[in-house]
């Protein structure tokens, strides 16, 4: 990064980077959730869930892509080793213990609901302070909004069909 691009950021770059590592972490491990849950999926609505899955993973990789671009133009390292992700993860990797559409969906609408308060800190943490993050994770917080509603609206057809099997 540029000396005047790192002046401007008025906030502690080595702890906005640690941060986003965090979420980078965050983001290949939803990354893999998703795929494995599109891989083993199964019940009612399997296929329709499955592609849902697949594409979420391929979103939550483009947000893995933007805060490793980030974290290096910011002077950064993206983690390198995805033990790492264990260790600096906020939401996690839940193992899916269950193939079974309703499951999965659950499991899914933590993941997200989790994601959604990590970047809102991340909004509160950079305030003002670095214009170029802030618009990023406002992006990425959006789509992550936008992945919970998807993964409800599923559910909610999901449990409306159960309802109505005759």
């Amino acid at each position: 990064m540029g000396t005047k691009g790192r002046e401007i950021v008025g906030l502690d770059v080595d702890e906005l980077i640690k941060r986003l590592n965090s979420a980078l972490a965050d983001e290949w491990l939803a990354v893999y959730q998703y795929w494995v849950g599109s891989k083993i999926i199964t019940g009612p609505m399997a296929n329709a869930v499955e592609e849902e899955l697949a594409e979420l993973a391929a979103e939550e990789k483009q947000h893995a892509d933007m805060l490793a671009d980030r974290i290096v133009t910011l002077g950064g390292t993206p983690l390198i080793d995805p033990k790492m992700w264990y260790e600096v993860t906020t939401c996690g990797y839940e193992e899916p213990t269950s193939e079974f559409v309703k499951d999965l969906l659950e499991q899914n609408i933590k993941g997200e609901q989790c994601a959604i308060e990590v970047y809102k800190g991340l909004l509160d943490f950079i305030g003002s302070k670095d214009p170029v993050s802030f618009h990023m994770i406002r992006e990425i917080l959006e789509d992550e909004i936008d992945h919970e509603e998807e993964l409800q609206v599923l559910e909610e057809n999901f449990n409306y069909m159960m309802s109505h099997k005759q």
